[in-house]
């Protein structure tokens, strides 16, 4: 986030918001102004990054006929953009004390390669999806037990058939605590700034991905890959394909369901708590 704030403080926030306001709490370089360097990038990025993304998706990929099904909410896309909109500023907020961690070095991000070399930024990049798959496993399965469903969990589950935009639609605190392994990653483990970067941009897009009603996925890879389709099994039998990335921990813990027909396009509306 470091590479990214000095560009957001200079060009955008320093000509608009900062000339206009005389206080010591917002001087170049105090932890303050980066905090709000940071949030603008998350929130403002982040919603811009959601929506325009997630209406390609759903112009481009979507099968709209999945609409007139019978679990589909009158005015479904607009009530999920408006969560996601509302939620991802919040989001933002509580984020902050990681990002701004990251901008002040107390992280193991690096910015040189060559500091670790390209193999190890190989094994970074699987082992950052594998360390995160796994907690986001366990933290969206305890989403699911009763007191955090009603409490957390629930607003993300309105959606039985969900589009693109219920990629986001999720409470504030639900959509930080499923980030939060992400966080954690690069406080326990070295891994090259950009990469991370570029990481956090592609966890976006797929969570973009597996809302988006798209079913494809190589046969080989259909028992490892958590795409779509499982995860709409998801969203259909509420107890199932938990993961994020990978079924590996669905299949550990009890909690994988293959896609099926009968599964994906059954018209049964099932009451959950």
């Amino acid at each position: 986030m470091d590479v990214v704030v000095p560009w957001v403080d200079e060009n955008i926030l320093e000509p608009s918001v900062y000339k206009f306001l005389d206080t010591p709490y917002l001087e170049r370089g105090s932890m303050t102004r980066d905090a709000l360097a940071v949030w603008f990038i998350t929130s403002g990025g982040g919603a811009i990054m959601y929506f325009v993304f997630a209406t390609l998706s759903y112009l481009l990929i979507y099968d709209k006929s999945q609409e007139q099904d019978k679990r589909f909410l009158k005015h479904q896309k607009l009530k999920e953009i408006g969560v996601a909109l509302s939620s991802i500023p919040i989001m933002g907020v509580i984020s902050l004390p990681f990002f701004v961690g990251e901008v002040w070095g107390y992280s193991r991000l690096y910015h040189n390669v060559d500091d670790w070399g390209v193999p190890f930024l190989l094994f970074s990049i699987v082992s950052f999806l594998l360390f995160t798959d796994c907690l986001i496993y366990w933290i969206h399965r305890g989403l699911h037990y009763r007191w955090f469903y009603s409490y957390l969990h629930k607003p993300h589950h309105w959606w039985k058939v969900p589009t693109p935009y219920a990629s986001h639609a999720f409470h504030p605190i639900d959509g930080f605590l499923q980030s939060f392994p992400y966080h954690v990653y690069v406080y326990l483990f070295p891994l090259h700034k950009w990469t991370f970067i570029a990481l956090f941009i592609a966890v976006n897009f797929w969570t973009i991905s597996i809302h988006d009603g798209d079913y494809r996925v190589p046969p080989l890879l259909t028992k490892i890959v958590n795409g779509a389709a499982h995860h709409t099994v998801h969203h259909l039998e509420f107890n199932y394909n938990y993961g994020q990335f990978f079924t590996l921990w669905d299949i550990i813990g009890g909690s994988y369901r293959k896609p099926e027909g009968e599964i994906i396009k059954k018209k049964k509306t099932e009451k959950r708590a």
